[in-house]
C-alpha cells in the first residue's frame, strides 16, 4: 500500500522518514519529493508498505503527529 506523507519539514531525510514507519512493519521504499532546482525537499513524499494491514496501523498512529515542529498526514496514495 502505498501511501502519502504531506506538511514534512523541508529538513526530514528519507532516512528519518522511513525509521517513522518502520516500527509498523516492513518499508518497501521511501522516496521524498525533490525540488529539480534547488535539491531540497517539497514538504511531502511516498512510502510504500507491502502489507496493507501495516501501513493502516502505521497511517492512523502517525497522522497528526508532530515531526521537526510540523503536524504531518498521512493518507492512503491515489493512483494517477
Amino acid at each position: 500500500m502505498k501511501l502519502l506523507i504531506r506538511n514534512l519539514a523541508r529538513t526530514t531525510t528519507e532516512k528519518e522518514l522511513q525509521s517513522l514507519f518502520e516500527p509498523f512493519g516492513t518499508v518497501q521504499s521511501c522516496t521524498l519529493v525533490m525540488d529539480k532546482e534547488t535539491g531540497t525537499s517539497k514538504g511531502f513524499g511516498f512510502v510504500e508498505m507491502p502489507k496493507q494491514g501495516d501501513a493502516k496501523a502505521a497511517m492512523k498512529s502517525i497522522n497528526g503527529k508532530e515531526i521537526a515542529g510540523n503536524k504531518i498526514r498521512v493518507k492512503k496514495a491515489e493512483a494517477k
